[in-house]
């Protein structure tokens, strides 16, 4: 269960203390770690020391020792010398190692708990149940992160938003796919989104350690509960991909922020036809130039201020308003009314969003 690089960093670190080098053995005799050259081919004394009752004993040098997972043998500790201080370094040692069983098995079902959690797949009963015996608070409030990471590096971006991202011992770093690493987070009593995107944030930055590129990070809801977590979850996934489509400029998209791109993605496809066709008579609105689509985005952008936007668009007033009814005779809506805006802006929205699930379906 513990990766051969925590061992050897765990014998390592002891080695640096006391000065005594370790060997910690399979139950077939294979090298896993060592703090010095592999010692020679003791696969025969370990078979004997395992079968044999003692916990201890002494073999050309070494002194060996079992290492237990609870009542299961999972190592054979060997500290080299003979000495009484060698012998309490490897009961030391030996410890130290059966501790980190224990906390690695309670963080793999803590795990397990989590992933089967954010999918659904526990009953409720079952999930009060579990929280109780991993000792999980089940009413404090918590919100579940999403973070793009790359898909043959994902076990390495855990580790980066874990130790780099300031998260606390009751946060929760998973993955439930090969693509994504998930955080549950839990806030504390005075904690909003603000300090949520701050958190986002810090995500972010531990990310960019692993690859140049953007990190892309969606956030859910902040829920109550923890029966309320997967509806976090299912949530920030709806942010990841809303955010790609109405808000590829944002690195960080929460599901609150979303607003009517949320409604949009929900459409069925033959619906989202159906109303460019009635609105636009067949035609798109993004097939007009590029000085048009630049005028309607920037009118959009300025809140339908004539002033304001063909000020920065560095254009007479009257230029833009020549435009603004030249569209209008185009498409029969007139963007300096309301209504009309509205209109205009939900298709451009909804012919984005057709032409992103048209990339999914090659």
């Amino acid at each position: 269960m513990i990766s051969n690089q925590i061992l050897q960093n765990t014998i390592d670190g002891l080695r640096e203390i006391t000065r005594v080098d370790l060997c910690v053995l399979d139950m077939e005799g294979q090298v896993l770690a060592s703090t010095e050259k592999q010692p020679g081919d003791l696969s025969s004394e370990v078979a004997a020391f395992i079968i044999s009752p003692a916990d201890s004993q002494v073999v050309h040098g070494y002194q060996f020792f079992k290492v237990f997972d609870e009542n299961q043998l999972e190592y054979v500790l060997l500290a080299k010398g003979a000495s009484d201080d060698v012998y309490m370094v490897g009961k030391l040692a030996a410890f130290q190692l059966s501790s980190l069983l224990t906390a690695y098995k309670e963080r793999f079902d803590k795990d397990n708990f989590i992933k089967n959690l954010l999918l659904d797949n526990l009953l409720l009963v079952d999930i009060y149940n579990r929280a109780k015996k991993l000792h999980i608070a089940t009413e404090v409030r918590r919100v579940v992160f999403i973070i793009e990471s790359s898909r043959d590096q994902i076990n390495t971006a855990m580790d980066l938003v874990r130790g780099h991202s300031g998260l606390k011992s009751r946060d929760f770093v998973t993955a439930v796919d090969e693509k994504n690493v998930i955080v549950v987070k839990e806030l504390a009593p005075n904690e909003g989104y603000d300090e949520m995107h701050i958190a986002a944030e810090a995500m972010k930055e531990a990310i960019s350690m692993l690859d140049k590129e953007e990190a892309h990070i969606a956030l859910g809801t902040i829920v109550g509960e923890i029966k309320e977590v997967s509806r976090s979850y299912k949530e920030a996934r709806m942010a990841l991909d809303v955010g790609r489509i109405f808000f590829s400029d944002k690195d960080i998209v929460a599901y609150s922020t979303l607003g009517i791109g949320r409604l949009i993605y929900q459409l069925p496809i033959p619906l989202c036809k159906m109303f460019i066709r009635e609105i636009f008579d067949g035609r798109s609105p993004d097939d007009f130039d590029e000085e048009t689509l630049t005028t309607i985005n920037k009118f959009f952008e300025n809140s339908l201020n004539v002033s304001e936007t063909s000020r920065q668009l560095y254009i007479h007033r009257n230029t833009l308003v020549y435009r603004l009814d030249k569209l209008q005779k185009s498409t029969g809506l007139d963007l300096r009314v309301f209504e009309d805006a509205i209109t205009f802006k939900i298709a451009l929205m909804v012919v984005k969003y057709m032409k992103y699930m048209e990339t999914l379906d090659y």
